[in-house]
């Protein structure tokens, strides 16, 4: 693992520099293998970053959307990680549909649809099962528990490691949600944290030992790249260490 954190003075900044790295990483997979794909991810911190990449000239049949996570909404509904990510990005301009790949939330059943996911997801990338496919990149964001993706402290979902996807639990709602072993096989994982709130939980998190159960971003460890793109509230102390 490479990791590579770097604290920006604003979160415009940190906007910016996220847009650099996925051009040149989207760039990269492009030329060497006539595709890119990468998992979204959901709240406020990234939606700068797809307003600002619906403004760029993308090679977009060549670019295949996932997410890392998904709240057990409808589609259309305001806290839907997959309709914000349409609202900012994919549906201001031509994306190809059949480059979009949701996870589904419609049955009633998370479990099923996780499943479900899970296998579309194999199929996509022609993986057997107990392989994990490498995404060519995964956005990330960290709650201020220290949470990513759906992965929450003291879950049942941190011990799942024979699957892709797994069904995660915040509060007795359900969630879909990428699995450790699936993120820690992408060639890039992108964490993308800003504000004040977060300094307790990141330093939690980049101490040289602690529980990683009780601080979920600690599990991710990718084999490839690993990168902390930090705004200056929320890294302050980092950036003094």
């Amino acid at each position: 693992m490479h990791k590579i954190i770097e604290v920006l003075a604003t979160r415009e900044q940190m906007v910016g520099r996220s847009q650099e790295i996925i051009l040149s990483k989207m760039e990269a997979a492009v030329k060497s293998r006539n595709r890119f794909t990468i998992a979204l991810a959901g709240g406020g911190t990234p939606q700068p970053i797809y307003e600002a990449l619906a403004k760029q000239d993308l090679p977009l049949d060549q670019i295949h959307i996932f997410w890392g996570d998904e709240r057990y909404v409808p589609p259309d509904h305001p806290d839907s990680n997959q309709k914000m990510a349409r609202s900012a990005w994919l549906d201001r301009v031509n994306f190809p549909e059949s480059n979009i790949h949701p996870m589904p939330t419609g049955s009633g059943n998370p479990q099923l649809d996780a499943e479900n996911h899970d296998r579309q997801i194999r199929e996509f990338f022609g993986v057997d099962p107990g392989e994990f496919p490498s995404f060519d990149m995964i956005l990330l964001g960290m709650g201020d528990d220290a949470h990513t993706a759906s992965l929450f402290p003291l879950t049942d979902a941190l011990q799942v490691c024979d699957r892709l996807v797994t069904v995660g639990n915040k509060d007795g709602q359900p969630r879909i949600t990428f699995t450790i072993p699936l993120i820690n096989q992408a060639d890039c994982v992108m964490f993308l944290v800003a504000g004040a709130s977060k300094r307790s939980a990141l330093a939690q998190v980049f101490a040289p030992t602690g529980d990683a159960n009780a601080y979920p971003s600690r599990f991710i460890q990718p084999q490839g790249e690993l990168w902390w793109l930090l705004d200056a509230a929320a890294g302050e102390e980092i950036q003094k260490g």
